[in-house]
């Protein structure tokens, strides 16, 4: 967290240089950080410290895990009666690594504190990343989940030419703000005005950013199953061009999916599980190609994965449930079709968990199934 002077000018150096692990010791200070049960804080090096105060206060710790690509918290569990020099390693970007359980969408995970790092900040509260909107991301999807709270604090921690003034203009209503910043010589409340994001604002999210983080499904999925407006910025794009590649490719998916659903998995209440027998085109063809999903939870029904399913135009033509053993074989009529199925449903976490979904090892052919080759 080193600045160096150029004509007049702070400019920025290596973010994990001197100050940041003097910069953290003024958590203990805060009140905020003493009455916190629950703290997330970002997996970066500056952090590290801070990361390393909290296990040490005995604190449960949040990190979100790297570019939200598996999920989007990991909490660190420390071994039992761990020692400093232990929990400085748990505080160590390896040691989220080794010492660490997802926390799923329905973890009922209750943030007490949040700490990001910036590029730069102003006393007033706002804030600047690095330009990848991560920060502002985790925050969003926390509001989602139920995690965060209006009035859950929001900390920095930077080095003291890292605080400038920094325009109004250039913030937008899905940037994070903040309450309080620590540097290596002062502990800043800002006093912030502006309200903090309010949940993910959908239509500022690219199909892109959906497949960058398959987390994102889930919470849209489960969000418009609750009636919200879900409309992707591309969607928006569709509804003005009916013939843009992602709208042609809509309305061809949506036409392929249609025979499948008729084939028994598309209709309300119909359940079309177990092991029928094969179409014979189908059948004779030997070119069934089989999906797996894995780690479902004993509370969700097949009913919920049909409609995920549908909703995630991953319809299969038919669909072997087996629910005790928390899986469940999809049939797709080509690998082609099974793929892009494997790729919409990747990351879907329903029920708490985060389903594990792959191709089959052992493909049907001719009807026949190995299914115990999946553990």
């Amino acid at each position: 967290m080193g600045c160096a002077q150029e004509t007049g000018r702070s400019i920025l150096l290596d973010p994990r240089a001197e100050g940041a692990s003097h910069a953290a010791t003024r958590l203990l200070a805060l009140q905020e950080f003493r009455a916190a049960n629950t703290v997330k804080i970002n997996p970066d090096t500056p952090q590290k410290n801070a990361r390393f105060l909290t296990l040490e206060a005995r604190k449960t710790l949040l990190v979100p895990t790297p570019r939200l690509r598996t999920g989007l918290f990991n909490r660190i569990v420390p071994p039992s009666g761990a020692s400093k020099e232990i929990l400085k390693i748990c505080a160590t970007s390896q040691g989220v690594k080794e010492f660490s359980v997802p926390v799923g969408l329905d973890g009922k995970a209750r943030v007490d504190l949040v700490v990001v790092g910036s590029v730069a900040v102003s006393e007033k509260g706002w804030r600047i990343g690095k330009g990848e909107g991560y920060a502002d991301m985790e925050y969003a999807m926390m509001v989602s989940m139920g995690a965060v709270q209006e009035d859950t604090p929001v900390i920095t921690i930077v080095h003291d030419c890292q605080v400038l003034d920094i325009g109004e203009e250039l913030l937008g209503d899905h940037d994070l703000t903040v309450d309080y910043i620590l540097t290596p010589t002062r502990t800043i409340k800002t006093d912030c005005k502006r309200p903090k994001p309010r949940g993910i604002i959908w239509h500022k999210v690219s199909y892109e950013m959906l497949e960058k983080i398959p987390i994102l499904k889930s919470l849209r999925y489960r969000e418009k199953q609750a009636g919200k407006d879900v409309t992707l910025q591309d969607e928006q794009s569709d509804l003005t061009n009916a013939n843009t590649p992602a709208a042609v490719n809509e309305k061809v998916v949506a036409e392929n999916s249609r025979p499948q659903a008729a084939m028994g998995l598309a209709q309300p209440g119909q359940h079309c599980v177990g092991s029928a027998s094969l179409s014979p085109r189908l059948e004779g063809s030997g070119m069934i190609t089989t999906v797996y999903v894995g780690n479902i939870p004993p509370s969700v029904r097949v009913s919920e994965l049909k409609s995920a399913l549908r909703e995630f135009h991953a319809t299969p033509f038919r669909l072997n449930w087996q629910g005790a053993q928390h899986r469940a074989f999809l049939d797709y009529k080509d690998k082609t079709t099974a793929e892009s199925a494997v790729s919409s449903l990747k990351g879907l976490s329903l029920g708490g968990n985060t389903w594990r979904v792959e191709l089959a090892k052992n493909q049907r052919n001719k009807g026949q199934v190995e299914i115990n080759s999946q553990k």
